[in-house]
C-alpha cells in the first residue's frame, strides 16, 4: 500500500508514529522557510510540515494545489496554541522525512474548496474536480449509507433483491421512453425502463412475494432541479398485503434510513391525510407540514357580507398569517397572487382595537366580522388573506400563497423532517384538451372495492387504492395496491381509451400472467436521489448524483449525447435526418447579416455541445460565446442570450419580462420555434418572430461567437453589429 493511514485518521494517540500518507495538495503556506501543506483525501485533511533542512526542500517549494503526493514522516503535536478544534486531525501534524511526487497537476479550472462554488456548467464539465470537494465527498458517503441502510432493512424483512431488464418492450406509462434501435431486428427497438412496474408485478405472479431493487429508471422528459433523465428509485413490491402493511413497512424503513444516514430520529407512524383533506386544508396533494396556516373555509360566513366578489362565490377560503405584516408586505403578497393567476387577494388585519381593518371591512357587518374572528382565531397584528372562485382554483392558488408566506416568514426549516401520507386519490382525471379520462396514478392501480360499481358509468367518483409519501412538501414516493385480476384491468384500460386489442399488443404478457393466478399485491418506489437530497437540505438532486446531466440533458464532462457515424447508422438500419452542413437556416442567417452590412466570420468545426468545448474548438474566449435559451414567458416564447460563462437568473429574467410564469422551453418546442436543436440555438430570435433579451455583460465584448443553428457551424461577429441587426432588449439577468 502507498499509505499506512488516511488524511482524516491521525490523532494525538498516534504521536511519534512513523507513517505514510498520500493525497492531494489542498493548500500551501510558506512561513519563514518552513512549508506547511494541508494534504487532502476523501477522509479529511492532515497538516504536513517541511523544515528547511529537508533534503528535497526545493521539490517541496514547487508543490502546487492538486499535485498528488506521497509523504513519509513522524507524527508530532502541533505547537501550543496552533491546534485546530474543527479538524479531527487538528491536534497533530506530520514532519516530512521523504517526499514522492506521484503526479503534477495543471492549474485547476475551478477551486476544490467548499467556500468557492463554481457555476453549474463548470461544475458539470469538470465533475471530477467538483467531486473532490469535501462537501461532495460527504454527499456521496451519505448516499452510500442510505443505500446500504435500505438494503439492510429490506433484507431483514425477508425481501429478495432482484434485477429486472434494462431492455424492454415499450409500454404507455406517461413520459417518453428512451429508445434503443435493434441491430439484429431491423425496424424494431427496445425501450429503456421508465420504471420496473410490469416486471415487479410479474415477479409477484411468479411467487417472489417480497421484491426490491435500487432500480435505474430512464425518462425522456423535460428536466428541473429534482428531475434527471436517469434516476434511482427504491423499488419494492409485496404480495398478500393491504395499504396499512405498506405504510408500516415504509415507515420502518424511513426511520432506519434516516438514523443510519444522518443520525436523526423520526417519529412513526406518519400523519395520514386523504387527497380531499390535503387539498382542502393545504391546497396541495404534497402538503408541507413544517408550518401551520391551513386554508380555512369561510364560505358560509363571508358570503353573507355586502362585498360583491364574495356574494355568489362557489368557495371562499382564507389563511391567517402566523406573524404581523406591514402594508408593503401585504401589497407584495397581492402582487404574488396575481402573478400566479389569481384575480386578486382580499385581506383584513386584526387591529389594536380588536376590530378587523382593511378597505373591504366596511362591507362586513359586526356580526359577520365576529364570526370570522371566531372561526379563524385571528390575533392582533395578524392578517387574513381571502380568495374566492371555484373550489379547485381557490385551493390551488391559496395553497401557493400559503407556501410563499412560509418562505417569507422563514418557516421552511430544512433541518425539519416532516413525512406524511396522502391517500385515497381519484382513480381518473379528465383531460379537457383530449376530452378523455386518464389514470391519475397509473393504469395498474386497483380501485377501491366499494367504488368498482362506478366503473364504467361514473369514473369521476372512483377512488383508488393509491398513496403518496410526502416529505416537507415534496413527493417522495408514489405507490398503490395493484390490479391483480384481468377483468378489472380490462375495465380500467377501457376507461382510458385502450382497447382490448391494444392492451394485448402493448402488455398482453401481464394480462396473460394474471390469468394464471395472480396474488393481491402492492408496492411503492421512493426516489433515492430525492430522498438523499432532501435529508441533506437540498432541492437539487444533482448535488447527490455523481455524474448528473445538465438541464438540457447533456453530459458536459463526457460530451453525451454524441453524434453517430455512418457505420452505426447502417448497422442499426437507420437514416440520419440531420445534415451537419450549411443548412437552409444558416442561409437565412447569412442573408440577414449581408443585408444589414454586418461584419462576420463563418467557422466550420467538429460538433460541439457545450460553451467550454466550443470555445476551445473555435479558439475564442468563453465570455464571447453567446448562449441562446428559449423560455416561455407566460405563454409567449422569448429568446434570452447571455455569456457562455454565466448562468441565467430566472427570477431576474422573470421580473424584467414582467411574467407571472417563466419556464424553459422543451426540446421539441425549441425545435419547432427555432428550427434547430438545443445546443445549437442561434441568437437571432427575430428570424422566428421572438422577442430577444440580451444580458448586458455579453455586449461588453467586442466580438461574440455562437452556433448558427448547427453543432458544426459557428459565426463570429461584432457585438455592435449584432445589436444593429437584432435590436434586442438589454438587461441584467446573469449570475
Amino acid at each position: 500500500m502507498k499509505r499506512t493511514h488516511t488524511c482524516g485518521e491521525l490523532s494525538a494517540k498516534d504521536l511519534a508514529k512513523d507513517i505514510t500518507l498520500a493525497g492531494w495538495v489542498h493548500s500551501r503556506r510558506d512561513h519563514g522557510g518552513v512549508i506547511f501543506i494541508d494534504l487532502r483525501d476523501r477522509y479529511g485533511l492532515t497538516q504536513i510540515v517541511f523544515n528547511p533542512d529537508f533534503k528535497n526542500f526545493k521539490d517541496a517549494e514547487k508543490l502546487r494545489r492538486e499535485d498528488v503526493i506521497q509523504v513519509k514522516g513522524k507524527v508530532r503535536s502541533r505547537p501550543e496554541g496552533m491546534s485546530n478544534p474543527d479538524l479531527k486531525t487538528g491536534e497533530i501534524e506530520v514532519l516530512v522525512a521523504e517526499l514522492n511526487i506521484l503526479n503534477k497537476a495543471e492549474m485547476p479550472p475551478l477551486e476544490v474548496d467548499d467556500r468557492i462554488v463554481a457555476n453549474e456548467e463548470m461544475r458539470l464539465k469538470y465533475r471530477y474536480l467538483d467531486l473532490r470537494r469535501p462537501i461532495m465527498q460527504k454527499h456521496l458517503k451519505i448516499r452510500h449509507k442510505i443505500a446500504q441502510a435500505t438494503r439492510e432493512f429490506l433484507n431483514s424483512q425477508g425481501f429478495l433483491e432482484i434485477e429486472t431488464p434494462m431492455l424492454m418492450k415499450h409500454t404507455p406509462e406517461g413520459a417518453r421512453d428512451y429508445i434503443v434501435p435493434s441491430r439484429v431486428h431491423p425496424g424494431k427497438c427496445y425501450s429503456l425502463p421508465q420504471s420496473p412496474q410490469l416486471y415487479k408485478q410479474i415477479l409477484m405472479v411468479a411467487g417472489c412475494d417480497r421484491y426490491y431493487q435500487l432500480a435505474k429508471c430512464l425518462r425522456d422528459e423535460d428536466l428541473r432541479a429534482d428531475r434527471q433523465p436517469e434516476f434511482t428509485q427504491i423499488d419494492l413490491e409485496m404480495s398478500f398485503v393491504d395499504e396499512e402493511d405498506i405504510y408500516k413497512l415504509v415507515e420502518g424503513m424511513m426511520k432506519h434510513i434516516v438514523k443510519k444516514g444522518i443520525d436523526k430520529d423520526i417519529e412513526i407512524p406518519f400523519r395520514k391525510l386523504t387527497y380531499d383533506e390535503a387539498m382542502s386544508a393545504y391546497g396541495s396533494d404534497k402538503p408541507d407540514l413544517r408550518f401551520g396556516m391551513k386554508l380555512i373555509d369561510v364560505t358560509k360566513i363571508a358570503s353573507k357580507c355586502d362585498f360583491n366578489v364574495f356574494k355568489n362565490a362557489e368557495s371562499i377560503k382564507c389563511i391567517v398569517t402566523e406573524k404581523e405584516m406591514s402594508r408593503k408586505d401585504i401589497d407584495a403578497m397581492i402582487d404574488f397572487a396575481i402573478k400566479q393567476g389569481a384575480k386578486g387577494l382580499a385581506w383584513m388585519k386584526m387591529g389594536e382595537t380588536g376590530k378587523l381593518e382593511s378597505n373591504i371591512a366596511k362591507f362586513f357587518s359586526e356580526e359577520t366580522q365576529n364570526n370570522l374572528i371566531k372561526a379563524t382565531e385571528i390575533k392582533q397584528g395578524q392578517v387574513m388573506f381571502f380568495m374566492s372562485d371555484k373550489e379547485k382554483i381557490v385551493n390551488e392558488l391559496l395553497g401557493k400563497a400559503r407556501l410563499e408566506l412560509g418562505r417569507r416568514f422563514d418557516l421552511l426549516d430544512n433541518k425539519m423532517i416532516e413525512f406524511c401520507w396522502v391517500t385515497d386519490f381519484p382513480m381518473f382525471k379528465w383531460n379537457d384538451d383530449e376530452e378523455r379520462w386518464e389514470a391519475e396514478h397509473h393504469i395498474f392501480t386497483m380501485p377501491k372495492e366499494e367504488h368498482l360499481i362506478f366503473i364504467p358509468d361514473y369514473p369521476g367518483k372512483v377512488k383508488a387504492q393509491c398513496y403518496d409519501l410526502v416529505l416537507n412538501g415534496v413527493e417522495m414516493a408514489s405507490g398503490s395496491i395493484r390490479i391483480h385480476r384481468a377483468d378489472i384491468q380490462e375495465k380500467v384500460l377501457n376507461i382510458v381509451g385502450i382497447t382490448k386489442e391494444q392492451a394485448e399488443s402493448k402488455f398482453g404478457f401481464l394480462l396473460e400472467a394474471f390469468r394464471y393466478g395472480a396474488p393481491p399485491h402492492g408496492g411503492i418506489a421512493p426516489g433515492l436521489d430525492r430522498l438523499v437530497a432532501m435529508l441533506l437540505g437540498y432541492n437539487d438532486i444533482r448535488e447527490v448524483i455523481a455524474f448528473p446531466k445538465s438541464k438540457a440533458a447533456e453530459g458536459l464532462m463526457d460530451g453525451c449525447p454524441s453524434e453517430m457515424d455512418e457505420k452505426q447508422y447502417k448497422e442499426l438500419h437507420l437514416k440520419s435526418s440531420i445534415k451537419q452542413t450549411k443548412t437552409k437556416l444558416f442561409d437565412e442567417i447569412e442573408k440577414m447579416l449581408n443585408t444589414n452590412d454586418a461584419r462576420f466570420e463563418v467557422m466550420e468545426h467538429r460538433p460541439v455541445y457545450t460553451c467550454e468545448e466550443a470555445a476551445k474548438v473555435r479558439g475564442t474566449k468563453i465570455e464571447q460565446a453567446a448562449k441562446a435559451l428559449v423560455f416561455k414567458a407566460d405563454t409567449k416564447p422569448v429568446l434570452a442570450v447571455l455569456q457562455g460563462s454565466k448562468e441565467i437568473d430566472e427570477e431576474k429574467l422573470k421580473h424584467i419580462l414582467n411574467a407571472k410564469i417563466l419556464k424553459m422551453a422543451r426540446a421539441d418546442e425549441v425545435k419547432q420555434i427555432m428550427e434547430c436543436d438545443i445546443g445549437s440555438v442561434h441568437p437571432f430570435g427575430n428570424l422566428a418572430g421572438l422577442k430577444v433579451i440580451v444580458d448586458e455583460n455579453l455586449l461588453k465584448e467586442e466580438d461574440i461567437v455562437f452556433n448558427a443553428g448547427s453543432h458544426t457551424i459557428s459565426i463570429k461577429m461584432k457585438s455592435s453589429d449584432y445589436k444593429k441587426v437584432v435590436e434586442p432588449r438589454i438587461g441584467s439577468f446573469a449570475k
